[in-house]
């Protein structure tokens, strides 16, 4: 069994220089795309709305997820609260809107890996975690210290600054980011993020090349590597055929890719007629024969 990436990070020194760092841009925040440059050590809030301190929606075994993730035990969900994007169909819309959730220590925040560890999780998944990089590093070596030992995830919604994803490289063992849309002005409309398309290709890149194509155990678990979502929107709105045709060519043509068929309209979904209603199993069906004609053959289906 492949130990996870950061305990060769804490053991030789060069995690606490990345927690060093990674608070400082904390200082005039620029973690992400958004780039809102507020002080977030003395709590001042930007777009994600999170000051010094994680907040925490829910954390718990999850049994949703992919299946490598998932295996016996199900995969260990820290739900962040908030989120930098702000989709306005979000299925989370009260977690990643409305702030649904509570601030916790940075001692806390270690605990809470520690525990869905020791309950069997195969993995620590954090979800949405992008606009807390520096609050999980500081996190860790607590959470190492007591024990932790179990693959780390990075669940995000693909918008996210390379730059950052460089801190951890060596921290997570498995990222999981959201490929949305490959079309600016769609993006534009449902997130307010005209340059989402290619941060998230820069991103995925990043991702790419700091961990590689998804490696599975005997058991089928995901023990590292890329795994990578797109959900299918109506009326092509997610532009499924650009991103697959991004996969196979700029990643690899092994990218482990689950495209998803659960969206339904949610939030504010019902103010934008394209998106609200449910997308029908042809739009589904035709997702997945674009993703097989571009030459992506490992799905989730």
């Amino acid at each position: 069994m492949l130990q996870p990436a950061y305990i060769e990070l804490y053991r030789n020194g060069k995690l606490e220089e990345r927690i060093e760092k990674a608070q400082k841009l904390l200082k005039e925040c620029q973690l992400c795309p958004r780039r809102c440059k507020v002080n977030r050590l003395e709590n001042k809030l930007g777009v994600c709305k999170i000051g010094r301190l994680p907040k925490v929606s829910s954390y718990n075994p999850h049994f949703g997820e992919e299946p490598p993730l998932v295996g016996i035990h199900g995969s260990g969900t820290i739900f962040i609260t908030s989120c930098n994007l702000g989709c306005v169909f979000c299925q989370n819309y009260d977690i990643s809107h409305l702030g649904e959730g509570y601030e916790v220590s940075i001692e806390r925040f270690a605990q809470m890996m520690t525990e869905l560890q020791n309950i069997g999780c195969h993995n620590i998944n954090f979800v949405t975690p992008t606009h807390v990089v520096p609050q999980i590093l500081e996190a860790l070596p607590l959470a190492i210290g007591n024990g932790l030992k179990t693959p780390l995830v990075y669940n995000s919604g693909g918008y996210d600054l390379a730059d950052t994803l460089r801190f951890l490289e060596g921290v997570f063992d498995i990222y999981m980011p959201d490929f949305k849309f490959s079309d600016d002005d769609v993006a534009a409309k449902l997130c307010k993020a005209r340059d989402y398309p290619q941060i998230a290709m820069y991103a995925i890149k990043e991702m790419h090349m700091q961990v590689g194509d998804l490696l599975l155990d005997e058991r089928g678990v995901a023990v590292r590597g890329l795994i990578v979502r797109h959900l299918v929107m109506p009326n092509g709105l997610a532009g499924t055929r650009k991103v697959m045709r991004f996969l196979a060519q700029n990643i690899s043509k092994n990218t482990y890719v689950n495209i998803m068929d659960q969206y339904h309209p949610c939030g504010l979904a019902h103010k934008y007629p394209e998106i609200n209603r449910y997308i029908n199993t042809k739009e589904f069906e035709e997702a997945l024969q674009i993703a097989r004609e571009e030459g992506i053959h490992r799905l989730a289906v």
